[in-house]
């Protein structure tokens, strides 16, 4: 998730904002907590749910959302 964040220059902020294209909420606390170092006693691990989400999100932020011309093509 941390190589994800600097490759795409995304701010906490932007990935809030992709988070909440597949209704999922995160906190910019819960976000801090994972981009900490391990050795750090707030760290957190980044769960398989949230990358899930922010990968499903990152499709609808750069493609759009699936119109029915494109449900037909699946």
């Amino acid at each position: 998730m941390k190589k994800l964040r600097v490759a795409l220059k995304f701010t906490d902020d932007d990935i809030i904002n992709v988070l909440a294209l597949v209704d999922f909420r995160a906190t910019k606390t819960e976000l801090s907590a994972i981009f900490r170092k391990e050795d750090h006693p707030n760290f957190k691990p980044c769960g398989d749910q949230l990358l899930r989400n922010f990968l499903n999100g990152l499709i609808i932020y750069n493609r759009g959302p699936r119109t029915k011309n494109n449900d037909q093509k699946a």
